[in-house]
């Protein structure tokens, strides 16, 4: 059989106080006009007992369960991005929250049911994550509590934590300059002619723009522009030892760390120095770019920092509809040249 649960009444006892006073000394009431020792009286006979508050009696009480849900496609169960969730839950930590994570494999289904699951549990707020930033799926169903887009953008709930990528994709062209490569640099990943027409998802356009305004203000113009539909070290590969067949580039512009470890590859493979005769800047600050030699500069993709933002906002008393862009850190590695300011 088991242990008896303790209640506010058996600490009240224990206090030698009223059950009224007891919970107004555990619930944090900032004026309860009880001495000192009334309070330490109370705090000492919960510790001694090991009270635990009934969390669905305080949710009844007071419209608060004190928990929100983390509702994912495959971002639990994804290396690169669970930094979401650890910022998620950092934030949550502080602000005496329980967050309770789903994860759906982008099934319609199991949407649905992570949304029906959380909101009977009766969380205080919803948090939908994606993996890589996109326009996410929100089943249509009657949802009464706060909803956060985390690293994705839904029509019907405006407010979203995103990665502030065009001010990212400047940077990286930037970082090219400063270094005093101007001349020669290959874009790896996207060629905008190839691919009009096709969209990959709003964040990444506007990496895109970022990178060809930053061009355009520098005046300058790539050499060549690599299209590849996936961004994995194999295609990263191949199309670098395609374009050493024909030319040498002083610099390669990866759009992610993956395309960049498949280029490294290459590079080395021709006897190729990095970043003496080829210089690489990326995206993302995936655990690879710091494992390759020389390490790789990179935009980073600030992932803890959007997933604590995402339980503030969740959780603030008054939210404003809009995205919410958190700035994307340079990491500087070895990939640029030293005289990089």
């Amino acid at each position: 059989m088991g242990k008896k649960r303790v209640t506010l009444a058996d600490v009240a006892r224990l206090a030698g106080l009223s059950t009224t006073a007891a919970s107004m000394i555990l619930t944090g009431r900032p004026d309860t006009r009880l001495s000192p020792e009334a309070h330490k009286k109370v705090h000492d006979a919960a510790a001694s007992l090991g009270y635990r508050p009934n969390v669905a009696a305080r949710a009844l009480r007071t419209d608060k369960s004190r928990s929100i849900a983390f509702i994912s496609d495959y971002v639990a169960t994804t290396r690169f991005a669970s930094g979401l969730i650890r910022g998620a839950l950092s934030a949550a930590e502080q602000a005496k929250h329980v967050m309770l994570v789903l994860e759906t494999g982008g099934e319609p289904a199991r949407e649905i049911q992570a949304v029906e699951t959380a909101l009977d549990r009766q969380v205080d707020g919803l948090i939908f994550a994606a993996m890589r930033a996109r326009e996410v799926f929100v089943p249509d169903l009657a949802i009464n509590v706060p909803v956060v887009m985390l690293n994705g953008t839904s029509a019907r709930f405006p407010i979203s934590v995103l990665p502030a990528e065009y001010e990212g994709g400047r940077r990286a062209v930037e970082l090219l300059v400063s270094s005093g490569i101007t001349k020669d640099i290959v874009l790896l990943g996207h060629n905008a002619k190839q691919e009009e027409g096709l969209f990959r998802s709003e964040t990444i356009s506007r990496r895109f723009m970022g990178i060809r305004d930053a061009m355009a203000d520098a005046g300058l113009t790539f050499a060549a522009e690599l299209s590849c539909w996936n961004w994995e070290p194999n295609f990263g590969y191949d199309l670098t030892r395609k374009l050493l067949k024909t030319q040498r580039p002083r610099a390669l512009l990866c759009l992610n760390d993956r395309l960049a470890f498949g280029a490294y590859q290459a590079l080395g493979e021709a006897g190729i120095r990095t970043p003496e005769d080829v210089a690489l800047v990326s995206f993302d600050n995936d655990e690879l770019a710091s494992y390759l030699r020389p390490g790789l500069t990179t935009i980073g993709l600030p992932h803890e920092e959007m997933g604590s933002r995402a339980v503030e906002l969740l959780l603030a008393p008054s939210r404003i509809p809009q995205a919410n862009l958190i700035d994307m850190p340079v990491v500087m590695r070895g990939s640029l040249p030293r005289n990089c300011s």
